[in-house]
């Protein structure tokens, strides 16, 4: 189904992830170290990375932002903490979610499947949806839009800001398709958790936050006048077309 790395320093997680994956027909890649792990992803890329946040010779925290200096491959994180700035931190670097531990092996798998279905949305067998459907190339999700400078194009991932591309994530990129789809129009904190993360658990509103910070700091390395992601404090955000 998807190839998936995994990188733990904790052999029996990294035995049992890799065989509840494995048996889900995923093929997956471990690796115990956060040097050897990013070394793997940068010479082939996964269709997802699991990532723990403590680990030897280099952290989760740390291989995940030079992963992001390159790459923009859906990333679940894995912490043992109880912390939730380790969340937002992971966050802000640009994680796709985040799995606290000890967690059941359903729950990962259940995960995988929703980043992997938000990372393939032209693909009908991106985590297990069902058979494709005539004309689904061209259903409103998948079509491309275009919003004055601002050109998206979900089949494709491409996102262009007059003409350049911007690197983003999946998460950033559902939020910001979902923001485009209806210019001027005010999305709240929890219609932007929907339109991201679909049926996962609950996620905090600073997530939201998190990812909307990051994602206007890539449009503004592309245009530092860019300020068409407005907020409305206390009640969410909304795409202004420029």
């Amino acid at each position: 189904m998807a190839k998936i790395t995994l990188v733990d320093d904790d052999e029996n997680i990294v035995a049992s992830v890799s065989l509840a994956l494995e048996s889900h027909g995923h093929d997956v890649k471990a690796f115990f170290d956060g040097v050897s792990g990013l070394g793997a992803l940068e010479s082939d890329p996964p269709d997802l990375a699991i990532l723990d946040v403590k680990m030897p010779r280099l952290d989760g925290m740390e291989v995940l932002r030079r992963l992001r200096q390159t790459s923009n491959v859906p990333v679940i994180m894995l912490t043992s903490k109880d912390d939730e700035i380790d969340e937002i931190l992971g966050f802000n670097l640009g994680a796709d979610d985040y799995i606290r531990k000890p967690f059941s092996q359903r729950l990962l798998i259940e995960r995988v499947k929703a980043v992997l279905r938000r990372s393939h949305p032209e693909d009908p067998m991106a985590g297990e949806i069902g058979p494709p459907v005539a004309g689904d190339d061209e259903s409103g999700e998948n079509r491309a839009i275009k919003r004055g400078r601002l050109t998206l194009d979900p089949a494709r991932h491409d996102c262009l800001w007059e003409g350049k591309p911007v690197r983003l994530t999946v998460t950033e990129f559902l939020l910001l398709q979902f923001l485009a789809q209806r210019p001027g129009f005010v999305k709240s904190r929890d219609n932007l958790m929907d339109a991201a993360y679909e049926d996962q658990v609950y996620v905090d509103d600073r997530t939201i936050d998190s990812h909307i910070k990051r994602m206007r700091k890539k449009f503004r390395e592309v245009d530092p006048e860019f300020d068409a992601i407005e907020t409305l404090y206390g009640v969410g955000y909304r795409y202004r077309e420029s």
